[in-house]
């Protein structure tokens, strides 16, 4: 056994002590009593037991525990869980030992958490939304869990790439979102930043360093801007706190994504916070206005960027007042006010600050709205038919989304995701008013039930008692909630359908001079081109086919047995014998114009010189972008199949590529641009869309290019043509 050194109990020693001083509140002898004990056993129980990087494993529940209490904010018993989180699942200890020791809570939340770990295969999908069940009961398992998460990620220099991608493909589809509906705004930001870094390092690593480099700068337009402000609201009594701070690498590099626009080109990298303590005679929300005034005094707002989250808080407790204004250089910057309360909810999430740090009356209805979300997403998880991916991919929407805000004709307050529908409100209110939904008055207005809904909008739902949904209504929703409702509603005719199948092939053998038997329907099913009864029952039930010959189709003969086997043996091309290419994950999988074992995506059109990885295939690895939503949710799904992947030099090899192309119109400007694309690099042009509408024009651009350089260049050039404002390379051709 490789038992730890005097200098690693030393280090332990020290996380121990230094999570004993990072609680909130001080801890009572029982509770520094139950955490030594805690501490104890884990260490005992991992002892020999080391991390990837070489530590002891004791650290990492260290590490998680505090994370838990200092960036959390939870406290003792969910301190003890996270030190225990590992001890069920990687050592000889049982459930059962942990209650005897610990409390059946603390055994509860192990056992939650112990569940939740692996990997998300679909077996860990469906485990993943057992688990979330868990979370009207006792949130705490799922705020652990992505202290572990964050840890595992800040310590994920330690495993082989292949791994990383998975792990960081993971957190970015499921952790960070979830991370943000729970209000936990540090956490999901670093998940979010520390992903980039092992998805997009080169990019992760440039963005980092322009942030550095231009600090200085920042700090002085932060200070010019500031000081007005400041000798202003103490002028006027207030007792602020003002800090810039810089977005986040990950939203700078979405934005650079989405945009198509470089590093230079984003004039919003900075946020002013304004965190004032109130005072107690007036409300927050009254001081809140107070400060936006005042600031708006001193600098012009942009009228369409005001955002009020006081009077209507977003679901996961966020609140604060948002006002975009100009600034002295010209340029547009974010001030965000918030009282010291507001900015606490904000940095750590209220399922924390509410629901464990005891909760006076007044701000029950924080908690009542968490509780409403928790029994919304206890409903998307009851029906286990669903496909688990499915549902992740569903739920992970709906974490992610921004909210709007809408009524009923009653006055009563919604909250959907942003893109949210007629139909989407319909199902939200009831089962039976989505089914039979056929359209809606918005602000006494009729529209179609596929209307996508704005804040503030009051809706009145029409209906028909002979609606019914159908295939096509799934792409008219985006909540989970619909979209289980309408499947459901298909599962329920599907099932309908059966019965009725059933019923009428019983009857047509009864009334046929054959009986009824498994060989009568196999000659049935075969006569029909059909694999199982279950396609023959539903095809009958909904009338595509019928048995009024039945009589002929039971006197025909079936096809002799050796003939057959001769047929399906040598009528077709016998499969290849070749084995399959053996792939190790350890090392990269190299894509080279003389390698016949992969094939491109379509979905995201990728070029020599992207950032790729590999899917596994049954007959091919299939090449990805690694920014490809597709992709991400493999890596997220199936990390066990992805590979990572690097180009090799290509001279003869191209690929197609789309660009969009916007500016003023004017004469010979189309001319213009395909003459620069058919000069560069010899980049051939596939087809060319071009619209112009008052002035402006758009232009869509299919190019085969060898190389993601060549594009670059090609953009460049592109973007230098007199009239044209932007050139974006588009991610995907969807």
């Amino acid at each position: 056994m490789n038992l730890q050194t005097e200098a690693e109990k030393r280090y332990i020693k020290d996380l121990y002590e230094d999570l004993l001083q990072s609680f909130n509140r001080p801890l009572t002898d029982e509770n520094r009593q139950l955490l030594e004990k805690a501490f104890l056993f884990a260490n005992d129980a991992h002892m020999g037991i080391r991390r990837k990087s070489g530590e002891p494993y004791i650290v990492h529940p260290l590490a998680v525990a505090k994370i838990v209490t200092s960036e959390i904010g939870l406290g003792t018993k969910a301190a003890i869980s996270a030190i225990l989180h590992d001890v069920v699942e990687d050592t000889d200890y049982t459930l059962e030992d942990i209650e005897n020791l610990f409390g059946p809570k603390i055994a509860y939340i192990v056992d939650g958490l112990t569940k939740l770990s692996g990997n998300f295969d679909s077996k860990q999908a469906a485990n993943f939304r057992k688990m979330l069940l868990t979370l009207s009961d006792d949130v705490r398992v799922i705020l652990i869990k992505l202290a572990d998460r964050l840890h595992n990620m800040r310590t994920l220099d330690a495993m082989p790439q292949h791994k990383q991608l998975k792990i960081a493909g993971e957190t970015l589809f499921i952790f960070a979102p979830l991370a943000h509906r729970l209000g936990l705004y540090r956490i999901k930001t670093e998940l979010e930043d520390l992903s980039l870094k092992y998805k997009h390092p080169e990019e992760y690593n440039e963005i980092k360093l322009k942030l550095f480099n231009n600090q200085e700068q920042r700090k002085q337009l932060v200070n010019d801007f500031c000081k007005p402000i400041e000798k202003k609201l103490k002028e006027e009594g207030f007792d602020i706190g003002i800090n810039g701070r810089p977005k986040s690498i990950y939203s700078i590099w979405n934005k650079m994504q989405n945009k198509g626009v470089k590093f230079d080109e984003i004039y919003d990298l900075l946020a002013i916070r304004i965190i004032f303590n109130p005072n107690e005679d007036k409300s927050e929300k009254r001081q809140c206005f107070d400060i936006l005034s005042l600031v708006t005094d001193i600098y012009k707002p942009r009228p369409d960027r005001i955002r009020d989250w006081i009077t209507i808080p977003k679901a996961n407790g966020y609140e604060a007042l948002h006002v975009t204004v100009m600034g002295p250089e010209g340029k547009w910057v974010e001030v965000q006010i918030r009282s010291r309360r507001m900015d606490e909810v904000a940095e750590r999430g209220f399922a924390a600050h509410y629901k464990y740090k005891g909760i006076e009356s007044k701000e029950k209805e924080k908690e009542i709205e968490l509780n409403r979300w928790f029994e919304k997403i206890r409903e998307v998880l009851q029906n286990s038919e669903n496909d688990a991916l499915d549902f992740l991919d569903d739920f992970k929407l709906n974490l992610f989304s921004d909210e709007i805000v809408v009524f009923t004709p009653k006055g009563e307050m919604k909250i959907l995701p942003k893109n949210a529908t007629v139909l989407d409100f319909a199902y939200d209110i009831h089962t039976h008013l989505g089914d039979q939904c056929i359209g809606a008055k918005i602000n006494h207005k009729l529209v179609p039930f596929s209307q996508k809904l704005s804040s503030g909008d009051q809706i009145e739902i029409l209906t028909s008692s002979k609606q019914k949904p159908s295939p096509e209504w799934l792409t008219d929703v985006v909540t989970s909630r619909a979209k289980e409702k309408i499947r459901n509603s298909f599962k329920k005719e599907h099932k309908n359908h059966i019965e009725k199948g059933q019923e009428l092939l019983e009857e047509a053998i009864q009334s046929s001079r054959f009986q009824l038997s498994s060989n009568t329907i196999k000659k049935i099913i075969r006569h029909f081109s059909l694999n199982t009864k279950e396609q023959l029952y539903a095809n009958l039930g909904m009338g595509i086919i019928d048995l009024d010959n039945i009589n002929q189709i039971l006197e025909k003969k079936s096809e002799n047995k050796f003939v057959k086997y001769w047929r399906l043996t040598f009528s077709k091309k016998r499969p290849q014998d070749d084995e399959k290419t053996i792939i190790d994950k350890k090392k990269p999988f190299l894509l080279g114009e003389t390698n016949k074992d992969y094939v491109l995506s379509e979905c995201c059109l990728p070029l020599p010189g992207d950032q790729v990885i590999g899917y596994v295939g049954e007959e091919h690895i299939v090449i990805h972008k690694r920014t490809c939503s597709n992709a991400i949710k493999i890596m997220a799904n199936q990390g066990d199949k992805i590979v990572t992947a690097q180009w090799t030099k290509f001279k003869l090899f191209s690929s197609l590529a789309q660009i969009r192309v916007k500016g003023l119109d004017r004469v010979g400007i189309l001319n213009d641009i395909t003459n620069i694309i058919s000069k560069q690099n010899d980049i051939n042009i596939r087809s060319v869309t071009f619209e112009a509408h008052d002035g402006i024009f758009e232009g869509l651009l299919y190019l085969y290019i060898h190389n993601v350089q060549d594009l670059e260049d090609l953009i460049d050039v592109l973007k230098r043509v007199k009239g044209v404002d932007s050139v974006v390379r588009l991610q995907t051709n969807k």
